[in-house]
């Protein structure tokens, strides 16, 4: 399946595309140092990136027909900041919303199917009217906005042709849903909308994967049965203590399961993910991007990750790296950073994929990725209905 990849950044959906099967005939992406870490990984022959076909240009000159007529997959993740939780909220006023482009690929490349991605934020009350325009226009790509027509009037047009007409024309079945990467294996507590549409003509019946990993699986192996800390062989006077805000869910999953584990697997942690990587404080090791940076420290609203539960969402900052985000905190009160490497293992990158830039601008790229395993989870049951 031949894909196209809009807003490529660092790669982490174009990745979890290649392990699902998906061919990507171009990757566009114009940050230089997204675009460097693209460069340096498919010209180190990495399996799963030696054939990439990078394009680095503003997504606003591309000229579609010049990719070839068959491209049955359309992805890309366009800019969140116009709607993260972490930004100014601008929406379509802000000049980084770039869905009407991810919109123009859709009606040029006429793809079987479409996977975009995003952050939560862009489901929030205040924005639910442009969202249903978003997905308005992803159903209907030939009805495009005209010169100098408001978006609202756009909105009008787009409505009264769901509601009244019977479509004959290039139009796509479009469904959405916010996912936890948790539930899906990796170790992270991230939320992202997923918006899939699959082309009309083909009649095809899909739904998002299920969830296949789970938090009481985790309290279960924790505080039930304790297989977790002696999976990772930590001695009972090394153990923390229960967390307040799960003692009454672990009574219940005793209640509800006695000696039965519930189905699935654990949700991963900090320490499933980074336990086998060398502290890189005392690191001597060549293991690429697994630098020691110093300076981590709490602040209200961010204190840091629990090495014995799913990471706290990692983030890209709009003026920087926000630390809290990105460090872990210890029992002993003690706090520091993720390496970028630690950063890239809970996104699910793989440890042969390296990130160019400095330790800010490689955080950077990974708190705005798509983690790989997400991405492969959702893309591979995409492949198999096509």
């Amino acid at each position: 399946m031949n894909s196209v990849e809009l807003f490529s950044g660092a790669g982490g959906l174009a990745l979890g595309l290649e392990l699902a099967g998906c061919r990507n005939k171009a990757l566009v992406e114009n940050n230089k140092h997204a675009c460097s870490t693209l460069r340096t990984n498919a010209t180190n022959s990495h399996p799963l990136t030696k054939k990439w076909n990078i394009i680095d240009s503003d997504v606003k000159s591309i000229e579609y027909e010049n990719l070839g007529s068959s491209i049955h997959l359309v992805a890309g993740g366009p800019p969140c900041q116009p709607f993260s939780l972490g930004g100014k909220h601008h929406s379509h006023k802000d000049h980084r919303d770039l869905f009407p482009e991810a919109i123009r690929a859709v009606r040029e490349l006429r793809p079987q199917v479409f996977l975009f991605e995003n952050v939560k934020g862009l489901l929030r009350k205040s924005f639910s009217t442009y969202f249903n325009y978003i997905i308005l226009q992803l159903s209907y790509p030939l009805i495009s906005r005209r010169q100098d027509e408001p978006w609202l009037s756009h909105l009008s047009r787009l409505e009264r042709h769901f509601t009244g007409s019977k479509e004959k024309d290039l139009s796509y079945r479009v469904v959405f849903r916010l996912l936890n990467a948790a539930d899906y294996g990796v170790p992270q507590i991230r939320h992202r909308v997923f918006i899939v549409g699959f082309r009309s003509d083909l009649n095809r019946e899909w739904s998002f994967p299920k969830p296949t990993h789970s938090l009481d699986k985790l309290l279960w192996e924790q505080w039930v049965k304790r297989t977790y800390w002696e999976k990772h062989e930590i001695p009972k006077h090394q153990r923390p203590e229960i967390p307040q805000r799960y003692i009454k869910r672990i009574e219940r999953l005793k209640s509800d399961f006695h000696d039965f584990p519930p189905d699935g697997y654990s949700y991963k942690t900090v320490r499933d993910a980074i336990s086998d990587l060398p502290d890189p404080r005392i690191n001597d090791s060549d293991i690429p991007n697994h630098e020691f940076r110093d300076g981590a420290r709490p602040y209200p609203g961010h204190t840091g990750s629990n090495l014995d539960e799913p990471s706290k969402t990692l983030k890209a900052g709009d003026h920087g790296v926000p630390g809290g985000e990105n460090m872990m905190s210890f029992q002993d009160g003690s706090y520091r950073y993720y390496s970028v490497r630690e950063s890239a293992r809970i996104q699910t990158f793989p440890d042969d994929y390296v990130f160019s830039g400095s330790w800010t601008e490689a955080m950077r790229q990974i708190g705005n990725a798509v983690p790989v395993k997400l991405a492969h989870s959702v893309a591979e049951s995409i492949h198999e209905q096509i």
